[in-house]
């Protein structure tokens, strides 16, 4: 976890439902600066790692710089690792243009939530900060990931996403040559 900002308010989000002992929290006091970042992975036990995810109650992609340079920070000392970014997809609209080539070669996964069919139902659901526009921005970051992340995928939460609205997000995601994982809701 690399902050606790967001640009979205979901309304299923755990930040502000789940109740978490402070030592298994994801919640930050601070952002971590690169180097305590790196000196995590430093002692990390590798042996036991199966994949380095960039995740937490925050969006990633809103500290970019530092995101992309533990990217490369974890393949420079574990090449064979598999990495993963779990994000909402409005980074190119938070730092108002195309991110995804900042990823080439560093990132193997990139998960973004989709949570819905429509601009609607996803801004009634995201509450995102740039309003409807979001969703299509969304997409569009998504297709741009291909270009340079080996998979993308999209997700949904199963227990807020009707079955019918899961079958209509299956059907945008092959439309756009991606995959749709959903993913189990976590409400404690």
């Amino acid at each position: 976890n690399l902050t606790n900002r967001c640009n979205c308010d979901c309304v299923f989000c755990l930040r502000g439902k789940k109740v978490m002992a402070k030592e298994s929290s994801l919640w930050l006091e601070r952002e971590p600066t690169v180097d305590e970042v790196k000196a995590a992975f430093d002692a990390a036990p590798w042996q036991v790692v199966k994949e380095a995810v960039f995740c937490g109650f925050g969006e990633p992609t809103i500290r970019l710089a530092e995101l992309t340079e533990l990217l490369a920070y974890v393949k420079k000392i574990r090449p064979n690792m598999p990495t993963r970014l779990n994000t909402n997809g409005l980074g190119e609209l938070y730092h108002g243009r195309e991110i995804a080539a900042d990823f080439e070669n560093i990132l193997d996964v990139a998960s973004i939530s989709l949570n819905a069919a429509t601009a609607e139902k996803y801004f009634k659901l995201t509450r995102a900060a740039y309003g409807i526009k979001s969703f299509d921005a969304m997409l569009t970051f998504a297709e741009h990931m291909k270009n340079f992340v080996p998979h993308v995928v999209l997700t949904v939460v199963d227990k807020v996403t009707p079955p019918e609205e899961i079958i209509a997000c299956q059907k945008i995601c092959d439309e756009r040559g991606l995959n749709l994982r959903v993913r189990p809701y976590e409400d404690s």
